[in-house]
């Protein structure tokens, strides 16, 4: 399994000293201010960091939002906010807008940027790990897990926390619900991408794949979908990428029910189904050049000459001529000895 997936760059932020002279009376109080300064150093460090692994980041993470919580929940149960949610003011940029950046005066605004980033961070690291030419069967759990636990991060935050910003998230913002529940899509279309690669390294039954890589198709067509209504100066890149994968996965759908269709003897339809594979393989290729020549966030690359796009190609042609040739065999009852 060699994979290749786009990815969006982080969110950047500026310093936070945590210096609260007046406020924080008291060496317990200064304590836990330094501890909030550092830990937060220490996350930031983490992210660009590429020895960083899943346990380090959890722990990093842990470490920060349980200070971060005596900013936003209140000790006692008078009330449910802190007094000293808004008393400090936290800046971040955005994954697609990244030269403008936000700013709130609200420590729920910074749980949620800072847990985007590591959410992430989680679907980078599953990157990283997916390209490798000769992945074991234990990492590639590792980038499925790792897949999900971004989606559950960013699913999280957009039903737990995002509505309980007092200042809305501004349109075509990382917090905002389109851009949120695009990333939530693209985890699941990626965490399925490797449960079928698994199904075709197992030889699973053609159906089945078939099956999975309509679906993953359905999803990167919805995340699409969910983004068409973005300013394309800053989503146009991401969007290539999502309608590439749909063409891609949709060609390796057909190609599968090709085979399915061919073990049933049904050649001309297994032909009509490869011819199918055929187009949207195409297509996909066409995609693959657009999304190289497109400018926007993300990475500049040639996916078509990526292992996993040509091994399709091939997949495709090969299993054509197959079908084909099958079909060459098959004696037509309607011809008669003369």
């Amino acid at each position: 399994m060699t994979h290749w997936f786009h990815r969006n760059p982080l969110k950047a932020t500026a310093l936070v000293s945590f210096n609260y002279y007046g406020v924080a009376a008291g060496p317990p109080a200064s304590k836990i201010c330094n501890d909030l300064r550092s830990s937060r150093a220490h996350l930031l460090e983490l992210f660009t960091d590429l020895s960083c692994n899943p346990e380090m980041m959890k722990n990093a993470a842990d470490s920060y939002f349980s200070l971060l919580q005596g900013f936003i929940n209140s000790l006692d149960e008078s009330t449910q906010e802190s007094k000293l949610r808004y008393i400090q003011n936290f800046k971040w940029t955005d994954t697609l807008q990244g030269q403008v950046p936000s700013a709130q005066q609200d420590a729920v605004f910074e749980l949620i940027s800072m847990a985007f980033n590591v959410a992430l961070w989680y679907t980078k690291y599953a990157s990283r790990l997916a390209g490798k030419e000769n992945i074991t069967e234990d990492e590639a759990k590792e980038v499925h897990r790792s897949l999900k636990i971004a989606a559950g991060i960013f699913k999280h935050l957009k039903e737990s926390h995002i509505p309980k910003l007092i200042t809305p998230a501004e349109k075509g913002r990382d917090l905002e619900a389109r851009l949120i529940e695009a990333y939530i899509i693209q985890c699941q279309a990626e965490a399925q991408e490797v449960t079928i690669a698994r199904a075709i390294e197992l030889k699973h039954a053609p159906g089945l794949i078939a099956a999975l890589a309509c679906e993953t198709a359905s999803f990167y067509q919805k995340a699409d979908h969910t983004l068409s209504s973005l300013e394309p100066a800053y989503s146009a890149k991401w969007r290539k990428y999502l309608h590439l994968k749909m063409c891609f996965y949709t060609a390796y759908a057909y190609c599968y029910h090709g085979q399915t269709l061919l073990a049933s003897d049904k050649c001309g339809e297994a032909i009509r189904s490869l011819q199918e594979a055929e187009k949207f393989y195409a297509k996909a290729e066409a995609l693959c050049k657009e999304y190289g020549e497109t400018k926007g966030p993300g990475p500049t690359v040639k996916p078509s000459g990526h292992l996993f796009f040509r091994k399709l190609g091939n997949l495709v042609k090969n299993t054509l001529e197959k079908c084909q040739r099958e079909n060459g065999f098959i004696p037509n009852p309607n011809q008669r000895k003369k």
